[in-house]
């Protein structure tokens, strides 16, 4: 196993354990921007700041103004002194189409993530705008 394989492993397992934060029910989703081997932000799925940390509504639906773990984490960046330039994403779900338009303006050059989201046309924008998008398997990449 080459070492961008186990950094991969590692980060990737790191914003698993980052989504367990969250409040969301349905769907727990960590997210972790690295660039130059350094963690500059991290995000989970949830509520913007103020609001109640419940996610769903009486139905069980996600509310609307949920907050995605890439846009979290993202937002954190643009509140820093930081810059995601050239940054990787390493996400425990594919990136939805809004969030795949955060990531590409926002300057990440690589996403890495965990499970595939139902709908992959965020992952085909990424790819048509020359971000490296790879599926990695904790799964099937155990040691």
């Amino acid at each position: 196993m080459n070492k961008q394989t186990q950094y991969d492993r590692a980060y990737l397992t790191m914003a698993m354990t980052w989504g367990d934060l969250s409040y969301c029910e349905r769907k727990k989703v960590g997210a972790l921007i690295v660039k130059d081997r350094m963690i500059i932000s991290d995000g989970y799925n949830g509520t913007p700041s103020g609001f109640e940390n419940v996610c769903e509504d009486e139905d069980h639906y996600t509310k609307w103004y949920v907050l995605h773990a890439e846009a979290n984490a993202i937002l954190k960046v643009a509140s820093s002194t930081q810059s995601c330039q050239g940054a990787t994403l390493y996400i425990t779900l594919s990136p939805c189409k809004e969030c795949s338009k955060l990531i590409h303006q926002s300057g990440i050059k690589r996403v890495v993530y965990a499970t595939a989201y139902k709908d992959l046309s965020g992952v085909d924008f990424l790819k048509k705008a020359g971000v490296v998008v790879e599926h990695f398997s904790l799964e099937h990449n155990s040691v």
